[in-house]
């Protein structure tokens, strides 16, 4: 068994704020392409947060990819109960569905929040019971996933624990391949 922990930017970080945005596309388009490869090299679990954005598209796109590959299993773990209970009502529906459909979904803590503890303790769980990671996230743009980052790198110091950063770099590259494939008609949704 292989188990990915996939985590990144909030959708705010990044700017996005629709589900049609062009940046949410090439993204999803970005993960796929990366998901699809893992799960090609033995991942059979891909193990996320419920935060909206990167965290949240990755499930989804973990449920598109289930149609090659029905042996993935996702899984959506959140750091305490009563995770999204402060968001607007859409993206509270938004989030119920998703956590509906996936294989998985679970609480670390059954306490809902009462202290930054419980966010450590979700890192540490998500270390422990995943086998590599995958951030989107850029060292030159910090934002939330850095606690996760510099949690992962403690954690490398003393176990082999591969992380795979995609970065704007990438993100730019992969902007300009989906846009290529969009003019030559070769873009499948």
């Amino acid at each position: 068994m292989s188990r990915l922990w996939l985590t990144g930017y909030r959708s705010y970080e990044l700017g996005i704020f629709g589900s049609q945005d062009p940046k949410l596309l090439v993204i999803k388009d970005t993960l796929k392409k990366l998901l699809a490869n893992k799960i090609e090299n033995g991942t059979d679990w891909l193990i996320t947060g419920g935060q909206l954005g990167v965290e949240q598209w990755s499930a989804e796109v973990g449920l598109d990819l289930k149609k090659d590959y029905p042996e993935l299993k996702i899984a959506i773990m959140t750091p305490f109960a009563e995770f999204g209970s402060n968001w607007n009502e859409t993206n509270r529906g938004l989030y119920a569905q998703l956590a509906s459909r996936v294989d998985f979904h679970q609480s670390v803590s059954e306490q809902p929040y009462h202290g930054p503890q419980q966010l450590r303790n979700y890192q540490e769980f998500m270390l422990t019971h995943t086998d590599e990671a995958v951030m989107v996230y850029d060292l030159e743009h910090e934002g939330k996933p850095q606690y996760d980052y510099r949690a992962i790198q403690r954690f490398e110091e003393r176990h082999a624990y591969p992380l795979t950063l995609i970065d704007m770099d990438w993100l730019q590259e992969s902007a300009n391949e989906y846009q290529e494939n969009l003019n030559n008609g070769s873009q499948i949704e």
